[in-house]
């Protein structure tokens, strides 16, 4: 089951977070104090991996925890939603639903420890609306009119014409009826059928086709929710995902004192800190398959009031004996499993106990010499504890696991950071990942569509959105944002020295769209681009100066603007060229160029018959489809708008961008060949204009 969604309600700092997409690798980008822990710990807590217990003093939100404790099953604190392919043929068996309503799950959990299930795709019937009742009854009686009858049913045949006239004339077909109503006509139908029908009678047989299909659309009016089905609930719970967190508080100290150990690990009151750090401790001990209060017993010498006898002795040094060779056991059987796992180092591990203390100990190839963890570097501290948390809870099951890492990484020097996002890359071919940071080290630039803003919204409770401006009119002050953008400088800069072309757009949204109309134009051989194009978005003019003079690079030569054709976007083009490109006007671009309307967006390169085939897609809860009104003639966001409106859907603030990620999704899946020629051409223009050929 792969993980597409999920929202956090009433936990902590959370009221209700909105819902937080998931790609194969994930990250909650937020200030300190944003409440970014409060969006990981919850969805640990729907299926974790080991540990993870509710507790009501730590999980409630303090301001309505009163309510919550008196009735804690009323109050859902995480729902998620799953891509279940692998289960949905047997659910569709157990349920009668089709395989396509069934991929989707919804599963939530309460605070009283339960969960339920649905799946948001199936949306059950429960009336029929009457036109499409009169049609079967029509149905029925066009055929019966074509069917001769016996001579010896005599009038029988117009009794039948005569009932179904009678019923069908009383079926309103604006109204909705329900399964009972569609029995109540059935029977009513039913009274006509003689007690004794001739049995080759021609005409009887469809009489009573017609109540069979009046009895199968009651039994579908009727057929109960999937997830109330046999077997369903268990066969999605059992499948989930098991969620393995990890945070910096856990990692592991070279020098490990046994009776402090052995303490922590039976209290219930420790705070944040001890208890990840007892957590760690617990997953070590599992790994070398001994308890500390054991190794503290192995170990232990002759006693004040004890006899030094032979046997004793004996016992004593084949203990610590023992104890020397699981712990070497243990060292080698973790040095092999890190190998395969972290291939940017040659280390070894040697696990050792004397009296009261237990230590740890790295060597490797470079440096043979045994130092012990804590005087090591704090990138191998923390990937080995992290390590040892994922490979002992996960509980070797890897590829079912989804991995949540609180702040990872916060003590690497910013290139080790660097490195441990490529490392969640490889690690996220086989585990899905979530990880909060407020690092602009851990941001990839060129995956921004992956990064989710974490913000305190104006009533104080922690929200998500991927709308990386939120929370701040002025993108430069907006706290978690400023991470965004120096990622952005950051990766410019590497651009520039790379002999990167860049292409300044107005948004998060315009990236997705122009990268995604790249790909297809290199995968339709319309470009053939010699520098790789990127697309850095200014957000408004006065930060679009900024991004153009840092863009400007060693040539001095501005970089290429693409506005839109609105109005906003010919204020920001007069500005431009009346400042900043007074000498170099030709360089600011507008989409009106290359679009069939005027006032034109970025959003109109695209036909506006497959752009609203998208919109449907993206937002089912219309009556009326967007393509049903779609004019192509007029810019298309401001139709999105007025459509949406008319159909009472409320459009989150950061829509442009949510949609934008689902045209790309659409477009690169139809390939070039499902795109216009036309459109093609106006695209490749677009693109030379670029400078790319």
């Amino acid at each position: 089951m792969k993980l597409l969604k999920y929202r956090v309600t009433n936990y902590r700092s959370v009221v209700d977070s909105g819902w937080v997409e998931a790609d194969r690798v994930t990250a909650l980008i937020g200030v300190n104090e944003s409440g970014k822990t409060n969006l990981l710990l919850p969805l640990w807590k729907l299926n974790p991996a080991r540990e993870g217990e509710l507790k009501a003093t730590s999980d409630y939100p303090k301001a309505t925890f009163n309510d919550i404790q008196a009735d804690p099953g009323e109050y859902a604190f995480v729902e998620a939603e799953f891509d279940a392919p692998e289960l949905m043929a047997r659910i569709s068996q157990l349920s009668g639903i089709s395989e396509s309503d069934a991929r989707i799950v919804r599963v939530t959990r309460y605070f009283d420890g339960n969960y339920s299930i649905r799946f948001p795709n199936h949306a059950p019937q429960r009336t029929l609306q009457g036109k499409e009742l009169a049609a079967a009854l029509d149905s029925a009686a066009d055929q019966l009119e074509k069917i001769s009858p016996l001579a010896k049913e005599g009038d029988l045949k117009s009794q039948f014409a005569e009932s179904i006239q009678k019923v069908s004339g009383g079926v309103d077909s604006v109204s909705a009826y329900s399964a009972a109503a569609v029995r109540e006509l059935a029977n009513r139908l039913r009274s006509t059928l003689p007690e004794n029908p001739a049995a080759t009678s021609s005409i009887v047989p469809r009489f009573r086709a017609l109540l069979d299909d009046l009895e199968d659309i009651a039994k579908r009016l009727e057929l109960r929710d999937p997830e109330e089905a046999e077997g369903v609930f268990d066969l999605v719970t059992d499948a989930l995902p098991k969620f393995v967190y990890y945070s910096n508080y856990g990692n592991l100290d070279s020098e490990i004192y046994l009776p402090h150990v052995v303490q922590n690990m039976q209290r219930t009151d420790l705070g944040a800190r001890e208890a990840a750090k007892a957590r760690t401790l617990r997953v070590l001990f599992s790994f070398v398959k001994l308890q500390p209060d054991q190794i503290l017993e192995l170990g232990r010498d002759i006693q004040p009031n004890e006899s030094a006898t032979p046997d004793r002795i004996a016992e004593i040094t084949e203990n610590k004996r023992t104890r020397t060779i699981m712990l070497n056991s243990a060292g080698t059987d973790l040095t092999k499993k890190f190998k395969q796992w972290w291939k940017q180092g040659d280390y070894t591990f040697e696990f050792q106990a004397d009296g009261d203390h237990f230590r740890i100990w790295v060597s490797d190839s470079r440096r043979p010499e045994k130092v012990e963890l804590e005087d090591r570097s704090a990138g191998l501290q923390w990937f080995l504890s992290f390590y040892l948390v994922f490979l002992v809870e996960s509980a070797q099951g890897h590829e079912n696991a989804i991995l949540l890492l609180d702040e990872p990484g916060l003590s690497l020097h910013p290139l080790a950071q660097r490195d441990l996002s490529a490392f969640f890359e490889n690690l996220a071919v086989t585990n899905q990942l979530i990880y909060t940071t407020h690092s602009p080290f851990l941001v990839d630039a060129d995956m921004l569509d992956r990064v989710r803003k974490v913000y305190v919204s104006e009533d104080g409770s922690t929200k998500a959105s991927p709308d990386l401006r939120r929370g701040s009119e002025d993108p430069r002050k907006s706290g978690a944002t400023y991470a965004i953008y120096s990622a952005l400088n950051m990766n410019v800069a590497e651009s520039l020295l790379l002999g990167c072309h860049p292409v300044i757009v107005e948004g998060p949204s315009d990236q997705h769209y122009l990268a995604t109309i790249k790909t297809v134009l290199i995968a339709a051989n319309r470009i053939s681009p010699k520098r790789e194009i990127v697309f850095p978005p200014s957000h408004g003019a006065k930060n679009a100066k900024v991004v153009a003079s840092i863009l400007t690079g060693r040539d001095e030569i501005l970089p290429i603007m693409l506005l839109d054709g609105d109005p906003a976007g010919q204020k920001m083009a007069l500005d431009m060229k009346n400042g900043l490109y007074q000498e170099a006007k030709n360089r600011i671009l507008s989409t009106d160029d290359y679009t069939e309307v005027k006032g034109s967006e970025i959003e109109d390169l695209f036909p506006a018959a497959f752009f609203a085939d998208v919109v449907d897609r993206w937002e089912r809860r219309s009556d009326t489809p967007f393509s049903d009104i779609v004019d192509k003639t007029k810019p298309i966001v401001p139709q999105i708008e007025v459509w949406a409106a008319s159909q009472k859907i409320g459009l989150s603030e950061g829509w442009k961008v949510d949609l934008a990620r689902e045209v790309k999704k659409r477009t690169l899946a139809a390939g070039p060949g499902k795109i216009g020629s036309d459109t093609l051409d106006r695209w490749a223009g677009l693109f030379k204009a670029f400078g790319a050929d």
